[in-house]
Parts: C-alpha cells; structure tokens; sequence
C-alpha cells in the first residue's frame, strides 16, 4: 500500500484527493445537520460533476493559448458564445440531428478561432505585452457586439433535445440525460487531448514552441501552424461544451460568454495555467464548489458567481501558480 507521501508526491493525485475529501465532508456536514437526504446530495453531486466538466472543457481553451503564446484570450468566453448561435441555427433553421449539429458547431466555431488569432493576435505576436491584452479585450467587445447586430440582443430558447434533456431516475435520485453525457465527453476529450499532445509529432512540437518558441523556431517548427491549431483545438472544445451548455442552460444572449469565459479563466489559473491536467482540475473545484454552495445556503445563492473569484484569492495568496502549476524562473 503506498504511503500518504507518496500519493502526495504527484500533485495531480494530491488534487483529486484533496476534492474527494471536501465533498465527503460537506456531504458529512449537510447530513448531520438534516438538511440535505443522501438522494439530495448526489442529485447536487452529479449536477456539480456536470458543470465542472463544462469549466474544464472552456478552461482548456485558457489553458492551451496561455502554455503556447504566454497570453490570456479574453475572447475565447465570446467564441464559447458564437457556438451556442450556431447550434441554434444548426437545430432550429436546418433541423439537424443533434449529433450532426454537434459536429457541425465544431467545425465552424474553429473557424472563429482562426480568424481571432489571424486579425488580432498574429500582427502583435512580437508587441509588447500590454497590446496584446488591449487586442483580446477589443476582440472580444467585437464579438459580442457582433452577435448583437447579426442575431438581435433579445434571449432565445435553446431548441430542446429530448434524448438529452429526459429526467432519468435511480433510486430517487432524478437527473438529466445531459448530466451523464456531459462528464463523460470531457473524460473523452480530456483522453484523445493528452495523447495528442504526448503521442503525436504535432503535439511534441506544441510542446517545444510552448518550451522554447525561439529555439523551436529555429530547429525547424512552423509556429504559425502550431499556434492555429492550437486556437483550433481550444476553439473546438468551446464548441463542445457551449452546445451541452445550451442543452443543459437553454438561454442564448450576445453577452452569456462573459461570466462563463471569466470563471474558466478562473479555473485555470486555480488549477494551473500551464497545465492542461490543472484546467479540469480547477473547472470541477467550481463547479462543484459552486453548486454545493448554493444547495447548502440556498439564502446566499444570489452570489453564487462571486465563489469563483474567492477561491482565486485564495489559491493566488496561498499558491500563486496554481495547484498543479509549477513556478518558472526567467532570466534576465
């Protein structure tokens, strides 16, 4: 049997270990108190489980720009919402199945991404930093904008998927179709993104721009090429968590990416912007975290959006680089 050392050696498994402990606790703490039947708690768990899953696939976005170019695209929430327009469209005006629709909103909403990285990104890659900020800030106020012109500010209904949204019932415990599905195309994702990255000549040269982008330059490696595949990949697992966002949350607005896009932001840095393992580690910590919260005081569910940023405090005063992160030192 290993040794508390030993586990604790791997900070990936400190991490999960450290969640699992939290929620038994609070499950612990919400049953002595009677407030919450164990069928209550694990309808909350899985809903929490859901909604982390949806952080991390956003947060992967943050994640993989950040470990490439060193900077934060502010408008990746804005590309999560350009997705969710066009599930709509692909639902509602073309009566696409939803698995064809799904394809479908992952092979344009990269097309945004390209298109953000080519005419915002590319022109400043050697700006100083302060410019490239300003632009993603910019970009994404252009996006949201956009939407507004093109699809109209008012909300719209996300069409209803009845193979996802159907309530399914075991042991009293009632849930979504979605709820299920949600987890476990993240863990999918999550397995094909690790084995890209590690197995594949492409990934190596990911990892050696995000190493040494001058020294990779030179040995030969098309930065151009690596950095828009990886707005691709981000853009698409965007694509993939705002349409199962929409089946979940069915509501539709110019400016929905904000705080979504924010609180990925936040599980990133939670859990390690430079790690990819460390962005789902950060989006299940809020999700959960956030859900939880609000089952347990439900009279302080109005701040429900304002955990995120607590527990980034808290991990920035505690642990500045992230709970899988690792300080770099720069030279000078």
């Amino acid at each position: 049997m290993p040794s508390i050392k030993k586990i604790f050696s791997n900070n990936l498994s400190a991490a999960i270990f450290v969640i699992i402990l939290v929620m038994a606790l609070i499950a612990l703490y919400a049953m002595m108190l009677g407030q919450m039947p164990v069928a209550i708690f694990l309808q909350h768990l899985v809903n929490g489980i859901s909604l982390g899953s949806l952080f991390a696939l956003i947060a992967i976005g943050y994640t993989m720009v950040y470990t490439i170019l060193s900077m934060i695209n502010f408008a990746h929430g804005d590309i999560f919402m350009i997705s969710l327009y066009f599930a709509f469209f692909a639902l509602s005006t073309f009566r696409m199945p939803w698995v064809l629709a799904l394809v479908c909103v992952a092979v344009l909403t990269p097309l945004v991404g390209i298109l953000v990285e080519r005419f915002a990104y590319r022109p400043l890659r050697n700006a100083p930093k302060n410019s490239v900020l300003i632009s993603a800030i910019g970009t994404s106020f252009l996006l949201e904008n956009a939407a507004t012109y093109l699809f109209g500010g008012r909300p719209k209904a996300f069409p209803d998927i009845p193979s996802l949204t159907r309530v399914i019932s075991i042991r009293s415990v009632n849930f979504q179709v979605v709820s299920l599905v949600i987890p476990l195309i993240t863990a999918i994702a999550l397995a094909i993104l690790l084995n890209f990255i590690h197995r594949t000549k492409t990934g190596i040269a990911m990892r050696a721009v995000a190493k040494d982008y001058e020294t990779a330059k030179i040995m030969g490696v098309n930065i151009n090429q690596i950095i828009a595949l990886t707005f691709i990949i981000g853009s698409a697992l965007a694509a993939v968590g705002g349409f199962m966002w929409g089946a979940k949350y069915p509501g539709i607005t110019p400016m929905m990416g904000v705080m979504p896009g924010l609180k990925c932001f936040v599980a990133a840095v939670v859990g390690g912007i430079s790690d990819i393992k460390g962005a789902v580690v950060g989006g299940f910590i809020l999700g959960l975290g956030e859900v939880m919260i609000v089952a347990l005081f439900p009279s302080i569910s109005g701040y429900r959006d304002a955990f995120a940023f607590v527990v980034l405090i808290v991990i920035l005063l505690v642990k500045p680089a992230g709970i899988l992160g690792t300080r770099v030192t720069e030279k000078v």
